[in-house]
């Protein structure tokens, strides 16, 4: 016996299909959420604030490029996380449901970009300050390796 579906099966299971598609839609105000999502340049804007951002934090520290050797991979790796977070953590704080987003015009779109605003200076804000709070971390473990190698010659 094959596992192949016969004619019947296919248009049975495309039936059932069209029927959860038709329950989904008809609930679609109230159940829908449609999802913002920053791409292009703002993306590398964005990116590009946070290597900015942990550049200075680390400096006021005294933590330089130059004197490490991993620190610029450090920062771009960590720019970019806390880049994801802004953007995977980005919302509106209404709900549309599908009937309102098909007739949107006019004032309620100033609206939407205030409330992305909020939600923008919010979650970088929040970002910069996870990352400030765990720097100390990073002073201990620079300050270790910089150790490191005097103690290794010191030793031998």
């Amino acid at each position: 016996m094959s596992d192949v579906p016969h004619r019947g099966q296919v248009r049975e299971g495309a039936r059932a299909a069209g029927l959860v598609a038709s329950e989904l839609l008809a609930r679609a105000d109230r159940d829908f959420a449609f999802v913002l999502r920053v791409t292009g340049e703002s993306q590398t804007i964005l990116v590009e604030h946070f290597v900015g951002f942990i550049e200075r934090e680390l400096g006021g520290r005294g933590i330089v490029y130059g004197a490490h050797p991993l620190l610029r991979p450090f920062v771009e790796t960590h720019a970019r996380e806390l880049a994801d977070f802004v953007l995977h953590g980005l919302s509106l704080d209404h709900q549309f449901g599908l009937q309102a987003i098909e007739t949107f015009s006019g004032d309620p779109l100033r609206l939407l970009r205030v409330d992305l605003w909020d939600s923008l200076q919010s979650h970088i804000a929040y970002a910069e300050r996870g990352f400030v709070s765990g720097v100390g971390g990073l002073q201990r473990i620079m300050t270790q390796i910089e150790s490191a190698p005097s103690e290794a010659k010191d030793g031998a």
